[in-house]
């Protein structure tokens, strides 16, 4: 039987390697020990075949058919970028793709390019990875790339001063490092670790809806994880502070990097020791039990009630069709 675009594909499609990620190195070889030197960096910024991708404000430029069918990464060279008075001189260094061709992001808030003789209007469209992201509109490959330069930029745009003296920093190693020019206390980019959990009592999982979801739109339990605090023990409090539910074991799934800004999900399963739920009003709308049935009809967007779960790429909603499968 020919299965339909709305079916769940077969288990093997969601091995946790070939599960769609955000941010991650596929693609790209990041030549980690190259960063340091600058020689190096200047050349491969230097060399007419390596390529840039603007971000302005995080938001990324594209290239994209009038009906928006068709969008890919728009590409720039560095004289193509000095020709509209942007100088990618603080690019950060991406990595190096199979042909040897290096790649590069180029960062800039939007008051900058606003100051040009050309107005933003020349960089447009410019759009955020996470809309790009849920539509599917780039591949995999240009997700991961555009998700890492997106975290890296985030995490220069929160970085720019000293937290040890307060002076000004500055960006080293092709963007992997800053470092104080006052007091010289260095400063790398970083991941925030936070759990994602599908909760079960073994017939029926918990769901929960966001106020900042779209009505009718429901995804498994998260949060960061605490200092001094270990993956289980996170997903046990995060469950029992939102749902009011107490977790017992606690199985690792897999993990996938989120740039939002700057986070690492880490997917866990957890058997619920209690079901009644007490719903923390202050995270969560809604919060409720949901049975197997349901769930399928919701991952077909079949349900009755016109509930939702996150799209495919997500390993949210890996974690809710993992159960729906049993």
């Amino acid at each position: 039987m020919n299965r339909t675009a709305e079916q769940p594909p077969p288990m093997d499609a969601y091995n946790r390697l070939e599960l769609p990620t955000i941010g991650s190195v596929r693609g790209l070889e990041r030549m980690s020990e190259k960063r340091t030197d600058p020689g190096w960096i200047a050349a491969r910024m230097a060399d007419e075949t390596t390529r840039f991708l603007l971000l302005i404000d995080l938001q990324l430029s594209i290239i994209s058919s009038e009906d928006r069918t068709e969008t890919a990464i728009r590409w720039y060279s560095a004289a193509g970028l000095k020709k509209m008075r942007l100088d990618p001189v603080d690019a950060i260094f991406l990595g190096v793709d199979e042909s040897g061709r290096c790649y590069f992001a180029a960062d800039f808030w939007q008051a900058k390019t606003q100051s040009l003789d050309e107005d933003l209007e020349r960089f447009k469209p410019l759009v955020d990875l996470s809309s790009l992201a849920l539509q599917g509109a780039l591949s995999p490959q240009d997700l991961a790339i555009v998700g890492e330069a997106r975290a890296l930029a985030a995490w220069h745009q929160v970085h720019r001063c000293c937290g040890r003296c307060g002076a000004r920093t500055r960006r080293r190693d092709g963007g992997w490092k800053r470092r104080c020019w006052a007091c010289r206390q260095s400063y790398f980019p970083r991941s925030d670790p936070a759990v994602i959990m599908l909760i079960s009592d073994g017939e029926r999982c918990i769901l929960g809806r966001h106020s900042r979801f779209r009505p009718n739109f429901y995804s498994v339990l998260a949060g960061f994880v605490e200092p001094g605090e270990d993956i289980e023990d996170a997903v046990r409090r995060e469950t029992f502070e939102e749902a009011g539910v107490e977790v017992g074991r606690v199985d690792y799934v897999g993990s996938q990097p989120w740039p939002f800004p700057h986070s690492l999900m880490i997917g866990c399963r957890g058997e619920a020791l209690s079901t009644k739920l007490t719903p923390d009003e202050t995270e969560l709308d809604d919060v409720r039990w949901v049975g197997r049935e349901d769930v399928k009809r919701m991952l077909a967007k079949e349900h009755p009630e016109g509930f939702e779960v996150p799209a495919r790429l997500s390993i949210a909603h890996f974690l809710i069709w993992q159960f729906a499968e049993g």
